[in-house]
């Protein structure tokens, strides 16, 4: 299949800057894949919206505050650095700008007092990402250090200065393992209050962990989207999830992601165990397109995505392109706010 065939039209005014006035608040667009029909609800319709016995799968990764911004040691040129991963103890691949300057043993501090970091770059690679060792020069923790300085690293689209209260919205409220550059941002529109009315209709929760990584906003530069390779990233499945979610199929009951890093997650590990979810743990580099094989999903919620990404390629591969397209483009002439702080679809 062609790049073009996945495009839509999208007004720059419907990208949202910035999240509802109150979590739990968005748009959601209701997909039936068998009757090929929409209709348009409120995410706190969703516990009316699911069967008692479904088992919703969220991703409970946590976004670390993984921009840092700081002078070069000693010339004191201006530095921004994202952290992409942690390597070990205390070496991370990261992205840094400006790139070009930055080469092996290159150094740069962020930050003064008992927080500050002092970086040091160790390797060079391509397109700006380096390996560095972090520390702190009076010892102590790294994280406590990233977390005090750091700011969130809001989506390259999203063309505001982060604040202070993007530290809890680009944030799910079940978030626990630390490790995201980019929020699973399906799970944003869920709160306290919705996932308890869930629990008393019977529709059951199970949490697993990928890590987002900036991979998630890379364009497809191949004309035939079955050549593109996305980037590899961290998860996990424990004993418990794995459990419930074949319990779940076991017995016919849908099991319905939350978010397409869930999504990819689950049918990652499906296909490496025959079709059955078992705890596992390691990376996954798995691009869905059509035509592949679903396993485990019965059901999606998650944001609407970019024109000619991975992600509306997911979509289209789990509910059939035409009637994805033809929903996002009445979502756009209904006013639907898109992207990570945007409104939400539910895929049945």
């Amino acid at each position: 299949m062609h790049l073009s065939d996945f495009d839509f039209d999208l007004p720059e005014s419907q990208i949202a800057q910035a999240p509802p006035a109150e979590r739990g608040t968005s748009r959601l667009l209701v997909l039936n894949r068998a009757a090929g029909t929409w209709s348009h609800r409120r995410i706190a319709d969703l516990p009316a919206l699911l069967n008692t016995g479904d088992l919703l799968v969220v991703n409970d990764s946590r976004v670390v505050p993984a921009r840092l911004l700081g002078r070069r040691d000693p010339s004191g040129g201006q530095v921004e650095c994202l952290l992409l991963r942690h390597r070990d103890r205390d070496t991370w691949d990261v992205l840094l700008h400006p790139g070009q300057k930055m080469k092996p043993g290159t150094r740069a501090r962020f930050g003064e007092g008992s927080c500050a970091i002092e970086l040091e770059v160790l390797a060079q690679h391509t397109f700006g990402r380096r390996t560095v060792r972090l520390c702190r020069p009076g010892g102590g923790d790294i994280d406590e250090a990233i977390d005090a300085l750091g700011h969130m690293p809001l989506p390259p689209y999203i063309k505001r200065p982060d604040v202070d209260a993007d530290r809890e919205r680009y944030q799910t409220v079940y978030a626990r393992a630390r490790g995201s550059v980019a929020a699973p941002t399906a799970g944003l529109h869920l709160t306290p209050g919705l996932l308890a009315e869930l629990g008393v209709r019977g529709i059951e929760r199970a949490d697993i962990t990928l890590h987002v990584g900036y991979g998630t906003f890379s364009p497809i530069r191949v004309d035939e989207i079955e050549a593109h390779r996305v980037d590899s990233e961290i998860f996990e499945v424990t004993a418990a999830a794995a459990s419930a979610i074949n319990r779940a199929q076991a017995e016919g009951r849908r099991v319905i992601a939350v978010g397409t890093t869930t999504t990819r997650t689950l049918e990652s590990v499906a296909k490496q165990h025959g079709g059955h979810v078992q705890p596992d743990a390691g990376e996954t580099a798995l691009f869905i397109y059509p035509g592949f094989h679903f396993q485990v999903l019965g059901g999606l919620l998650t944001n609407f995505h970019l024109p000619q990404s991975s992600l509306l390629v997911l979509v289209c591969a789990f509910a059939g392109r035409e009637l994805v397209l033809d929903a996002y483009r009445d979502a756009v002439k209904e006013g639907y706010r898109f992207y990570s702080y945007g409104d939400a679809m539910l895929v049945l």
